[in-house]
């Protein structure tokens, strides 16, 4: 019989509270009784009518695997966030390089091993110059450019002082523009040691040789001759016919400045402050170049200008195996007798020609050739977006810059390569 004090009652069975806490007690009981069964025996009731206690359970074994898992799983989870990080970081910056419209890249000097073994023969007596290229606004990079100081070691003017320079702005892909980089000094080099009498006889058949290796090149006759893993005509066509470039070539000799020019590239002299064109642009509507494509029975279609049977927007150009005999790959050729007053030659593709005129061309080369020995004038700052290598000559290098940079601020939609050779030198 139950005693009463108070307001507290005293029994003699006790009686287990129905708190949350004791609900999650016991059910945690019940799970580890269940799990651990068959590894541990449950220690035999105490004397004294009291509840039993309930022995350190092993680890369970589903839980420890559990828990060596997660943390596994952990590990690999950072390891792989960390990898989408730089992956991500790769990526941005690839499209920013990509994507930034003025990519500059100057050299003065080419790399080959035989023009350094040349300088090192001559000495002084290269000459000072300065490249830009520019891919500009345009989504691939399809000009080339080339120096080659002291290419040769015979001159038809019996002095070993001659001097390659070209510029070649592709269509339609790159590699036929990379080829005649390549490959355009050694023909006429070849044509001159093998004793070809004239000037133009050597260019015109020089010319002829260099869209001959082209057309076996998109034949599949020479092998190996286009990086494939980088030339993307091979998603567009197996022969790549569509595809050709423009060429302005000069040798600069100590009497003479002889240009060869096929397409719309351009070489000017700036001969005592007046610019002087040593070629003439290849354009379809030019009365002489219409009359010829026409009598070819070709035409002449207006869209977006005038361009050969409506595709091609020059009436010369190397390689353009499709528009045979239409556009062809016979350069005109000009040779200029050199004097005293000469001052630079430009070369340059039409992205520089189609906003900046010869005579500003020649003024914006003619003051940056006078800064020479003084404090150099203040051009943009290169930033990011400019890659300049080490220049022999400062004046030349600044005077090719200021025209790129010009030519994109007035907004040219193609790419831009510019060469500045100084003149005033005694080569």
């Amino acid at each position: 019989m139950a005693a009463v004090r108070g307001c507290e009652t005293k029994t003699s069975t006790p009686v287990e509270p129905s708190s949350e806490a004791a609900r999650r007690r016991r059910m945690e009981i019940h799970r580890f009784r269940f799990l651990a069964s068959d590894a541990a025996v449950a220690p035999p009731p105490l004397d004294g009518g009291l509840k039993r206690q309930r022995a350190p359970s092993p680890p369970e074994p589903e839980t420890a695997v559990e828990t060596v898992t997660e943390e596994t799983s952990s590990v690999k989870r950072r390891k792989a966030y960390d990898e989408k990080v730089e992956r991500s970081k790769e990526i941005e910056q690839n499209l920013i390089e990509r994507t930034e419209p003025e990519e500059i890249k100057v050299s003065d000097r080419p790399e080959s091993s035989s023009s350094s073994e040349a300088e090192q023969d001559f000495g002084s007596d290269c000459p000072k110059f300065g490249m830009t290229s520019v891919c500009g606004r345009r989504r691939d990079m399809e000009d080339a450019v080339a120096a080659h100081p002291c290419f040769s070691r015979k001159s038809l003017e019996n002095s070993r002082n001659m001097h390659f320079f070209g510029v070649y702005d592709g269509h339609g892909c790159s590699h036929v523009a990379m080829r005649c980089r390549d490959r355009m000094h050694e023909i006429v080099r070849d044509a001159m040691e093998k004793g070809e009498s004239t000037w133009p006889e050597i260019m015109s058949r020089s010319f002829s040789k260099m869209d001959q290796e082209i057309t076996d090149l998109s034949n599949g006759a020479v092998a190996g001759a286009v990086p494939r893993s980088v030339c993307r005509c091979e998603f567009q066509t197996p022969q790549c016919d569509a595809v050709g470039s423009t060429a302005v070539v000069a040798v600069v000799t100590p009497d003479h400045i002889i240009v060869s020019n096929c397409g719309d590239s351009r070489a000017v002299l700036c001969r005592n402050g007046v610019a002087i064109p040593l070629s003439v642009d290849h354009k379809p509507d030019r009365p002489d170049e219409l009359n010829r494509i026409e009598e070819a029975g070709g035409r002449v279609i207006y869209w977006d200008g005038p361009r050969v049977l409506g595709v091609l927007a020059m009436s010369r150009a190397i390689g353009d195996n499709y528009l045979k005999p239409y556009v062809i790959s016979e350069p005109e050729i000009t040779i200029t007798k050199r004097t005293a007053e000469d001052e630079c030659l430009i070369l340059a593709s039409d992205g520089l020609w189609d906003v900046v005129s010869n005579e500003t061309a020649c003024g914006v080369a003619r003051m940056c050739l006078q800064q020479r020995g003084k404090p150099p004038s203040p051009l943009p700052s290169p930033g990011n977006d400019v890659t300049v290598t080490p220049s022999s000559d400062k004046a030349c290098s600044d005077a090719s810059i200021l025209l790129t940079k010009l030519a994109l601020a007035r907004h040219t939609a193609d790419n831009v390569s510019v060469v500045v050779v100084d003149l005033r030198n005694d080569l």
